[in-house]
């Protein structure tokens, strides 16, 4: 309701509030991958340290980009970077090494999850680019309707995953 009021108020993105609610929800989404792994197989520890350090550079730095703390264009490549890096770990790293000890339900969910990470989160930096690195500064309607849009489908669909483990997982034990 906050975002909502900054808009209807200002006109403008509610950048701060966006960021607070990213900083809870996006950690958390992004070490899901290796809670559920943790639950079915053995999983190192530095994997939940690689996934929340890489979730944190890439909100700090869209953040810092999005309040013009920074140049938006190196700031949006930062945050790209740690997007890559979790999906590297993920796909071909530790992630994926420990998927394919755990059971058939949890490796569809990781692997579900993975296609979200790569193609939903794809969603934010066409957002970011269409409010901030457009040639004639961007439109902050076109950027909270890609961001509003992206955080509906993702944040949905992982927990829509999360829940369908869960339900496999129990019926199986």
């Amino acid at each position: 309701m906050y975002m909502r009021g900054v808009w209807i108020e200002t006109g403008d993105s509610p950048t701060v509030f966006r960021y607070i609610d990213w900083l809870l929800t996006v950690p958390l989404l992004i070490c899901e991958f290796y809670l559920i792994l943790a639950a079915a197989t053995n999983v190192a520890a530095g994997l939940f340290k690689k996934l929340l350090v890489g979730s944190l550079v890439m909100l700090v730095f869209g953040y810092m980009g999005e309040a013009g703390i920074m140049n938006a264009w190196g700031a949006f490549v930062i945050g790209c970077l740690a997007w890559v890096y979790m999906i590297y770990e993920l796909w071909l790293g530790e992630g994926k090494a420990a998927c394919n000890t755990a059971s058939p339900a949890v490796q569809s969910a990781y692997n579900t999850m993975m296609m979200i990470i790569i193609f939903g989160w794809a969603i934010y930096p066409v957002g970011y680019f269409t409010g901030y690195l457009m040639g004639d500064g961007g439109s902050a309607l076109n950027l909270n309707l890609i961001y509003n849009l992206a955080d509906f489908v993702n944040k949905i669909l992982f927990g829509l995953i999360i829940w369908n483990v869960a339900v496999k997982e129990s019926s199986n034990a």
